[in-house]
């Protein structure tokens, strides 16, 4: 039984009840955590309020070390933290394993970040005065966090929030808050007490007290764009700070001189990586007409080649879906472009030989168009679904036609047609012949419904910081075009 972390305690809180957390592989239970209330929430905001004193005053240096500590525990603790995360969340272990480096790298990232600089001195219109701009922490931060990447997505919000003087309240996803109660126990239990806290429960039980109370100054959320409008009308006439990521629906082009084996490759990584359930996963793409068939041919062959199954196996190339709510979602996608005149070429159906998990065919569906539900909505589950294009620009309009704008992706080995791209396709990462990597250094975030905040690089240390201009005069006399204005006035 897992428990909350309050004040440097772990505590059940309030809560007469408890979520059991399953694992979406087998549907069987692993562990179980108290379901919170808002007395824990209340609970956490005064710990990190009052920690808040201290810590803005630790030097940067001081924080540095803590951060880089936490990483070395990291280190210490490596197979246990992916096993953990491969059991409750249900990627293969490769994709957890790549999730850890993001987590431990993204703390060492931000320790040396956050004692770079602290502002800037700018030029005074006088002599005798000094005028500075300071970066200062907002206060205390709730880092709100999916299932899909629980350690990723809670480093690209907590790192940068430490390194800038904050503290933070974690409320991890019902569905996957075990890796985040371990990380809180063997790694970070050097930090002062009320630094970092995590609240288990409900959205409504536990997040909503946090997005609603006066002293969490930051809301730091990933997740549904529904979740996120309900977020920000809650926070609204506090006029808090949102760091808000909202899903995408992204478009990948594969253009005409694309080599098709490599193309089905590209494609099959961006779609089914974390079986689709990544905010980035390609959800539509688009083949040239005039290549059409070969390109189709070589997706539909590599795709029936691949291994679903359970995580921990190491043969397993797609693993589980999450829950049998959002396998549902990609299911009523599938069957709705189908009853639209869709085809699907291979999957569209849970594999009968698995037995239990919350498992779903890896999907390759054609005769698609943007008036279907799984062209527009965010289908998060492992379903390509292919439609051609006449011509590049063509084929830049459809990636456009849109409500979100979060990513997007390219192969071609010609330079015109990616800087086209880059330039005309409206969203906040474009991939040319490398889909789904980041960078530490680069901003990551979306634009139009997936929202505005940046996570990584310095926009992702500026999304926890204020802005304050100081202006000092150092000579104390009076000045001259203080009143009085009349003749009397010196």
């Amino acid at each position: 039984m897992q428990t909350h972390f309050i004040n440097g305690k772990f505590t059940r809180g309030s809560a007469t009840e408890n979520i059991d957390v399953i694992n979406p592989a087998t549907e069987e239970v692993i562990d179980s955590v108290p379901r919170g209330t808002e007395k824990d929430a209340l609970a956490a905001v005064d710990a990190a309020k009052a920690a808040f004193k201290t810590w803005k005053r630790v030097s940067a240096n001081s924080r540095a070390e803590m951060m880089h500590e936490a990483s070395h525990k990291m280190r210490a603790h490596r197979d246990e933290i992916v096993s953990l995360l491969t059991l409750e969340q249900g990627k293969p272990v490769p994709e957890n394993e790549e999730e850890f480096e993001w987590l431990m790298n993204t703390f060492e990232y931000y320790a040396e970040l956050g004692r770079h600089e602290r502002g800037r001195v700018l030029p005074s219109g006088e002599y005798s005065q000094l005028n500075l701009v300071i970066k200062e922490p907002y206060g205390v931060v709730a880092c709100i966090v999916p299932w899909n990447y629980p350690l990723l997505l809670l480093a690209w919000k907590m790192a940068p929030a430490l390194a800038a003087g904050n503290t933070v309240i974690i409320k991890p996803s019902e569905l996957t808050p075990l890796t985040t109660m371990l990380l809180v126990e063997k790694c970070f239990d050097h930090f002062p007490e009320g630094v970092i806290n995590v609240v288990n429960g409900l959205g409504k039980e536990v997040a909503e007290p946090l997005v609603i109370h006066r002293d969490v100054q930051v809301i730091a959320f990933t997740g549904s764009l529904a979740t996120g409008q309900r977020i920000a009308s809650l926070a609204a006439p506090m006029m808090k700070k949102l760091h808000l990521e909202l899903g995408g629906k992204d478009g990948f082009v594969i253009a005409e001189d694309a080599d098709p084996e490599l193309a089905a490759r590209a494609l099959a990584y961006a779609a089914l990586t974390n079986a689709g359930q990544v905010c980035t996963s390609t959800e539509r793409i688009y083949l040239p007409r005039k290549r059409f068939t070969e390109f189709r041919d070589a997706i539909v062959s590599f795709v029936k080649d691949l291994k679903l199954g359970a995580g921990i196996d190491p043969s397993t190339d797609v693993g589980p879906m999450i829950g049998a709510t959002y396998r549902d979602k990609v299911d009523e996608h599938i069957k709705d472009a189908v009853s639209c005149g869709a085809k699907v070429l291979i999957g569209g159906k849970r594999p009968e030989k698995l037995g239990k998990g919350y498992f779903y065919e890896p999907t390759v569906i054609t005769g698609v168009d943007h008036s279907m539900r799984i062209m527009r909505e965010e289908t998060f589950g492992p379903a390509m679904p292919l439609m051609e294009y006449d011509n590049f620009e063509q084929a830049i309009d459809y990636v456009n036609d849109c409500d979100f704008g979060l990513g997007a992706c390219l192969l071609t080995q010609d330079p015109m047609k990616a800087k086209i791209f880059l330039e005309e396709v409206k969203a906040g990462t474009i991939w040319i012949n490398d889909p789904l990597t980041d960078n530490y250094a680069g901003p990551f975030g979306g634009m139009k419904l997936s929202g505005g905040a940046r996570e990584l690089g310095s926009e992702g240390l500026e999304e926890f910081r204020e802005t304050k201009h100081v202006h000092w005069e150092f000579n104390s006399a009076a000045k001259s075009w203080w009143y009085p204005y009349g003749p009397n006035g010196k």
